[in-house]
């Protein structure tokens, strides 16, 4: 079975996580199949928090990968934040 899931990169106390598509039976940093994105959980001011490749990841969930509950969370977020700043650059 195929997961989308996160791996962690940075250093010590500096968690770093790319957004990876890999089998379940690899380790969590291990072999993946395909990068689609990152997340920074400690992104600042004008720091990009995450960025996804909507496209692919939602190619990977229609061919059966499975996202752990993380991954799911930022996908939303993603999408929210994309959709409100698409409103807010209409409006202004």
């Amino acid at each position: 079975m195929v997961t989308i899931r996160l791996a962690r990169g940075g250093s010590k106390k500096r968690p770093f996580y790319y957004v990876s598509v890999a089998d379940r039976r690899e380790s969590r940093n291990g072999r993946f199949i395909e990068r689609v994105g990152f997340y920074n959980p400690l992104a600042k001011g004008a720091d990009e928090e995450s960025r996804l490749d909507l496209d692919r990841i939602d190619y990977w969930i229609r061919q059966g990968a499975q996202p752990s509950d993380r991954v799911k969370a930022v996908i939303k977020k993603y999408r929210k934040n994309i959709q409100t700043g698409s409103e807010n650059e209409a409006a202004a």
